[in-house]
């Protein structure tokens, strides 16, 4: 069968849910300990006072975070590296019975999944610190906001707390930035780093059992509401392995011995992965391309266009960002209209979907919770 960066995103996923959920924990414990004698005349220095005990609260979240975070992205790699192996071999199965069993042979697997998630995990390690700081940096924060609002006559304390937990629960614990100078929300940095890497490993790893099996050149599929990095790659053929660029090559034919055929090559699959295909979000997969026997596609006509899954992706962050408000709200008052905001956006995208046929992914507008 083809491989995809998407034949491991749900590992990605899983991985991105226990950093949701740990942001989800500490939201209930900043939500918990401000509301907590806020009444009190004495409320700011009682709240001043518990600074360390709210940081301990928050350091023994992280460190849980931690060891749980490191062990699943190691797991998630594993796994997607044996789908992309499985893969291949299923792919080659109607092949002879040579190359089926060179698919079949297990290759090694360590040094690729450890090298690929000690990228992860080094480049998800400044999370902990910002989160840290973050939490801490909105208590203070609160307390703030709280003490000074009834000298101002502006809101009252109560008022004045909600308002710097909604802003907490809007914008969550940003700030990474990626190599291409993006600033990314906890979640969807987390998410992007490790579906990078489950996807590189399940791309690696088909294409290492094809190479097992003799197989040199495959082609690209035509993906749906494909974005400008990709489209120049769809329907296309690479090779493997071997320099960059379009070139003809004389490859001997799939079936028939003695018998060469000519394929038009478009590139190297390394040279097309380093100019944007099989990037994170990827939606395009790549098979074994057969010479003299395999055909390239004909072109299929697309649901939707790309600037249309933006703006489901953009509506999904608004549902998800309003369950956060619903759950930092302090009254009922307040966790109404969140719920309110979040029936409008999810009515906004049962609206796209409908008008372009795109599938709706509700699972993407769900936040995470501890388990």
């Amino acid at each position: 069968m083809p491989v995809s960066p998407s034949l491991a995103e749900d590992l990605a996923a899983a991985v991105a849910d226990l950093y949701e959920a740990a942001e989800g924990v500490l939201l209930g414990k900043l939500r918990a300990a401000i509301a907590e004698g806020i009444d009190s005349p004495a409320w700011v220095n009682l709240k001043l006072a518990a600074l360390g005990n709210m940081q301990a609260a928050i350091e023994e979240v992280l460190a849980a975070l931690q060891v749980d975070a490191s062990g699943a992205v190691h797991q998630a790699v594993a796994e997607a590296y044996e789908r992309g192996q499985q893969a291949a071999v299923a792919e080659l199965g109607a092949l002879g019975v040579g190359q089926a069993a060179a698919a079949a042979v297990a290759l090694p697997t360590a040094p690729v999944v450890d090298r690929l998630a000690a990228a992860v995990i080094a480049e998800t390690g400044p999370v902990y610190v910002r989160i840290l700081r973050t939490t801490m940096d909105t208590y203070r924060d609160v307390i703030g906001r709280a003490s000074a609002a009834p000298s101002l006559g502006a809101q009252t304390r109560r008022q004045a707390a909600q308002s710097a937990l909604d802003d907490f629960a809007d914008r969550g614990v940003r700030g990474f930035v990626d190599s291409r100078g993006r600033s990314w929300e906890l979640r969807s940095y987390v998410e992007m780093a490790t579906r990078s890497a489950v996807g590189r490993a399940a791309v690696e790893a088909h294409s290492d059992r094809l190479g097992a099996a003799g197989v040199d050149l495959v082609i690209v599929s035509q993906a749906p509401e494909e974005c400008p990095l990709c489209r120049p790659w769809e329907r296309k053929i690479l090779a493997r392995e071997g320099p960059a660029g379009a070139r003809d090559v004389e490859v001997e034919h799939a079936t028939e011995d003695g018998e060469t055929v000519t394929v038009r090559v478009a590139g190297s699959l390394e040279e097309a992965r380093a100019a944007g295909l099989m990037h994170p979000n990827c939606r395009h997969n790549v098979s074994a391309y057969l010479p003299g026997v395999s055909r390239i596609p004909e072109p299929q006509a697309s649901r939707g266009t790309y600037e249309d899954s933006q703006k489901q992706r953009y509506l999904e962050r608004q549902v998800r960002r309003w369950k956060r408000r619903q759950a930092a709200a302090m009254g009922m008052q307040e966790a109404q209209a969140a719920r309110a905001r979040v029936q409008a956006y999810q009515a906004k995208i049962r609206e796209l979907t409908a008008a372009t046929g795109m599938p709706r992914k509700s699972h993407r507008e769900q936040l995470a919770t501890a388990r």
